[in-house]
């Protein structure tokens, strides 16, 4: 056997430990869910930005938008969405809270958004746009809720090549199956909540 045989079937075999890194479905996520690009980590992709008047980027969120509170949207600003979009998408997710199955916990779906839209309004009602079933058991935003500590919530959007045929309560697997080599752009907006 050759070195370059050997250091192949070294790759070969790594590779396939470590699959859910750096895979086609995941977005350079390392905190489970790596597979599904509804759920890993939405590394910058393309020009697209999601920016929120009401927090910067790794600030903390308001009260007002957790879940022990007025429980509704921040608002969002959505930037540099590509002029092929065919859709955007949002996702909510909570990777400090990952359960005992590895799954992350999510807090907002929401799919078949406008490309041309450029505002989330605070409490939205997702106007043209459909929303997934949150790990609280319900259809739409659920706030933060972290139980132990300070958890940061990953707010991310993507611009997609298609329009989804997902009915209102879909998953978050259901999303990511949707989503997967649709996804033409993609940006991330981080906030940190305290229990």
């Amino acid at each position: 056997m050759t070195r370059r045989t050997i250091t192949t079937a070294l790759v070969t075999i790594l590779a396939g430990c470590f699959g859910g890194f750096g895979g086609p479905g995941d977005s350079g996520g390392g905190n489970g869910d790596g597979d599904n690009p509804a759920l890993a980590r939405a590394t910058q992709r393309g020009d697209l930005r999601l920016t929120s008047p009401a927090f910067g980027d790794g600030e903390r969120i308001p009260d007002r938008y957790g879940r022990g509170e007025r429980d509704v949207n921040p608002p969002l600003e959505i930037e540099g969405v590509p002029d092929d979009a065919d859709s955007l998408a949002l996702v909510v997710d909570d990777s400090d809270a990952v359960e005992p199955a590895g799954r992350i916990w999510v807090h907002w779906l929401v799919w078949n958004v406008p490309p041309e839209t450029t505002t989330i309004p605070e409490d939205w009602e997702a106007a043209g746009a459909v929303e997934g079933e949150n790990d609280f058991g319900g259809v739409g935003y659920g706030g933060p809720s972290p139980p132990d500590a300070e958890h940061t919530y990953r707010f991310k959007a993507y611009a997609l090549d298609a329009v989804f045929d997902l009915e209102a309560g879909a998953s978050a697997d259901d999303l990511g199956a949707a989503m997967d080599g649709h996804v033409t752009a993609q940006t991330q907006l981080t906030g940190t909540y305290p229990p």
